[in-house]
């Protein structure tokens, strides 16, 4: 076997173990807190009652926990922090194979996760108040520009990079512009963080992204990332393995907002860094991420133009349930969907590396 899947297989285990032996710790204090909203139900986008929402999740949004996501990005924690730190005492181990955590590929996805993870954490702590009010809209958007502008002026002014590969023709050079798209990117990204809305639909899908992406930073030489990829693969199953119909908790912020941002870092440096397209590939292995998006969007220009809804419900998948079915249908077509576009995505990407 090839050492560096050994070095990207062993911390996926590592999260996986640390996040289902975390697990029944995380929810026991979830539950004697009773960390849930206090009042149950949602606005739409345009600020009127969600009332299609509001019949099917808005008796469990007062009896599930939030914050869920500490599993996810605790586990990456545990495991990346846990692994360099053994690999700094004992430099001469077997251990210190295993470390991962470098300037040059992992410092980027791995402060964005924690960083993105605290402020969701933030949020989440406001929602699950008395009044039950988080952070506005308004406020955890300037979070993302400023969080991924700066991100954005790192892979420009550090990471030198200007351009970006396209599938089958030179790189694009657009120079300082990549920080601008780099924030477009991530502000799509946290946008899809909406996906968590049905039991076991958000584990899933980001698992199959963050596994394509361990693929794609493999093949490109990008060990260091593609172990990073791997353990929150290995974190995020063990977190859908209680996510599952009944979910026993919610994602929530704290772990779609790092989660969303960090897969905009590693699609960036996946892409001119690493020789790969990594960003063209994005709209293909994210595809239900943007169809999340777009049909918020479609919504609110539909009832702008027409004066009526094109969908019962947006985003896609409470339209699918608002018109009959069952929640874990929806679920298990999206990662049915998810796995397939994925395949796609990792052919292509890895069809025309340098």
């Amino acid at each position: 076997m090839h050492p560096s899947i050994v070095k990207i297989l062993v911390p996926a285990t590592i999260a996986f173990v640390i996040g289902i032996l975390s697990t029944p710790i995380v929810t026991h204090y979830l539950y004697k807190y009773r960390v849930w909203k206090k009042v149950g139900g949602k606005l739409a986008l345009d600020g009127s009652t969600a009332n299609e929402f509001n019949r099917l999740h808005g008796d469990g949004e007062t009896k599930t926990p939030r914050m869920g996501g500490i599993v996810i990005w605790g586990s990456v924690l545990i495991t990346t922090i846990g692994i360099a730190l053994l690999a700094n005492i004992f430099p001469a181990s077997p251990i210190a194979h295993f470390s991962f955590l470098t300037r040059n590929e992992t410092w980027i996805p791995f402060f964005t996760l924690i960083i993105g993870a605290m402020v969701g954490l933030l949020n989440d702590l406001l929602d699950v108040s008395v009044d039950g009010k988080g952070l506005t809209l308004k406020a955890r958007l300037l979070i993302v520009v400023i969080l991924s502008g700066f991100i954005g002026w790192w892979f420009y002014a550090k990471l030198a990079v200007v351009a970006i590969d396209i599938p089958f023709a030179q790189p694009l050079t657009i120079g300082w512009l990549i920080i601008p798209l780099f924030i477009l990117v991530s502000l799509c990204l946290y946008a899809s963080g909406v996906i968590d809305g049905i039991d076991g639909l958000s584990g899933g899908i980001f698992t199959s992204v963050f596994a394509s992406y361990t693929i794609i930073a493999f093949a490109e030489s990008e060990f260091e990332l593609a172990a990073f990829c791997a353990t929150l693969v290995g974190a995020l199953l063990a977190f859908l393995w209680f996510n599952i119909p009944p979910a026993r908790f919610y994602m929530s912020e704290t772990g779609t907002m790092g989660i969303t941002l960090t897969i905009a870092s590693v699609a960036f440096l996946t892409d001119n860094l690493g020789q790969g397209i990594g960003i063209a590939v994005l709209p293909i292995i994210g595809a239900l991420l943007l169809a999340t998006v777009v049909s918020n969007i479609l919504q609110l220009v539909w009832k702008r133009l027409f004066g009526k809804k094109l969908f019962r419900i947006a985003p896609l998948h409470h339209h699918f349930e608002a018109i009959g079915w069952p929640g874990s249908k929806v679920v298990m077509r999206y990662w049915i969907l998810s796995i397939m576009f994925s395949f796609a995505g990792v052919i292509l990407a890895l069809s025309v590396l340098r």
